[in-house]
């Protein structure tokens, strides 16, 4: 395309960027509406910056980009050598890690934000092509006025993503950008190119890998166990195909999972059978003001306030809950899940398979003095509710949801003896923290027993001034 037909070009896509009416390409289009949705302001002067000089080093030697680097940026600057192109490489996310090129192109870059460090999403910056090769995990050019951002107007650019050919994640996206004159549309063909030699050096790399933990597998004695990559890929072992090409990996930190038990192994996992022993029962007594008691099997364990609360709720919710569920149900619209996985799993080495994960659950056979009540509640039987009743759900939890359960528990026990309870039940509930002052109680007590019972002599003592 000559520079009369180019400069012809660039004013129809100016009077589009104008109006927003009629875009020439839908790829375009469609990243325009995703830009616009995410609040992006055309107006906007340069991307922003996010890892400065001192972090951008660890940043980029911690990526699983970094092994092919050295591969891409020789690739890319013999592509240089011919123009004045500047080269890039980001993350998934369109953080630039890695830049080169020439240096009076850099210069006109560093305005802009093209540089180490920036961030190139369309979020960030709008239509871009590092950001919408991202977002459409496609090749791109994106050309002139295409760019949402009116400063960019100036720049054309290249971008194609690359993928983990293990995952088949975005792992980061490789351009070529410069001056709209300089960069030819048949320029993505090659930048597209690149990003394919890349994923093909990480497929390779995969495959070694492979193999190494494959060899180690192999001279075992006894090979009792699934070889399982530590993404999760199902290497040797599964004779009779039954998980399938991969699995799901447990969250940092545990080792159970749906298909198995997962020891470590060299740069993996060994996935061996579950126990298929009776699991052991859970018994929970929360009522009342003494210590939160877990019996599980013989065990007798007394727990901090943290995790009774998380198994109280765990039992409320017995289909299970996220990190965010949990954390929201134990401190409110202040939670962070952060803090739910430690303390979930310091629960497991008390209580080990009893509590499951994604979601969290318990999986052990249940039985719990709360959940009794309750179907005592519902069988209105106020004499066995009355003998149940030990006191309130963990007094001392500040747990929004537990609160709202202990509250519920409590007027309808009180409600439950008050319309049908005996003399005797009245009397039981009127010995706990709840019930050793209420007023309506006590009348009820001193009422329907004999002048000459001492419990009526009690309840009229309590209500004395």
């Amino acid at each position: 395309m000559g520079d009369a037909n180019l400069d012809a070009y660039s004013r129809r896509l100016r009077r589009i960027h104008e109006t927003t009416v009629g875009e020439p390409r839908q790829l375009i289009s469609a990243s325009w509406r995703r830009s616009k949705a995410a609040g992006v302001d055309p107006e906007s002067r340069a991307a922003p910056l996010v890892y400065d000089g001192s972090l951008i080093r660890d940043v980029r030697e911690s990526h699983p980009l970094q092994p092919v680097l050295p591969m891409l940026a020789e690739t890319l600057r013999r592509m240089a050598d011919e123009s004045e192109h500047i080269m890039i490489v980001t993350d998934a996310e369109g953080r630039i890690l890695w830049r080169d090129g020439d240096l009076g192109t850099m210069r006109r870059a560093d305005v802009v934000g093209l540089a180490d460090g920036h961030h190139w999403s369309e979020i960030s910056v709008g239509t871009n092509g590092i950001g919408t090769a991202l977002a459409t995990r496609k090749p791109v050019h994106v050309y002139s006025e295409e760019h949402l951002l009116r400063v960019l107007h100036c720049w054309s650019c290249s971008s194609a993503p690359i993928i983990d050919p293990d995952t088949d994640t975005v792992l980061g996206c490789v351009d070529v950008s410069g001056i709209t004159r300089s960069l030819h549309p048949a320029t993505v063909a090659l930048v597209a190119t690149t990003a394919k030699l890349a994923e093909a050096r990480l497929a390779l790399m995969m495959h070694e890998r492979d193999e190494r933990l494959r060899r180690k597998y192999d001279s075992l004695v006894q090979r009792t166990g699934v070889l399982i990559t530590k993404t999760g890929r199902v290497l040797a072992g599964d004779h009779s195909g039954r998980l399938g090409a991969r699995i799901t990996l447990p969250e940092p930190g545990g080792t159970d999972c749906p298909a198995g038990i997962l020891e470590p192994f060299f740069d993996g996992y060994l996935l061996r059978p579950a126990s298929r022993t009776e699991a052991l029962p859970l018994r929970l007594a929360f009522l009342g003001e003494g210590p939160p008691i877990a019996r599980y099997g013989d065990r007798f364990l007394t727990l901090s306030l943290r995790h009774a609360e998380i198994l109280t709720l765990l039992a409320l919710y017995p289909s299970g809950l996220t990190a965010e569920q949990l954390s929201y149900y134990l401190y409110g619209d202040e939670g962070n899940p952060a803090t739910i996985r430690p303390e979930i799993y310091r629960l497991r080495a008390q209580l080990g398979e009893a509590v499951a994960a994604k979601p969290y659950r318990l999986v052990a056979p249940l039985t719990a003095d709360f959940l009794e009540l309750r179907q005592l509640l519902t069988a209105n039987d106020p004499e066995a509710v009355a003998r149940a009743y030990a006191g309130p759900l963990l007094p001392r939890s500040e747990s929004p949801e537990i609160r709202s359960a202990r509250d519920e528990l409590e007027v309808q026990v009180r409600a439950s003896l008050l319309t049908h309870g005996s003399a005797d039940a009245l009397w039981t509930y009127a010995q706990t923290v709840n019930g050793r002052d209420d007023f309506q109680i006590l009348e009820r007590v001193a009422a329907a027993l004999p002048s000459s019972d001492h419990r009526a002599a009690a309840a009229r003592a309590r209500l004395s001034p």
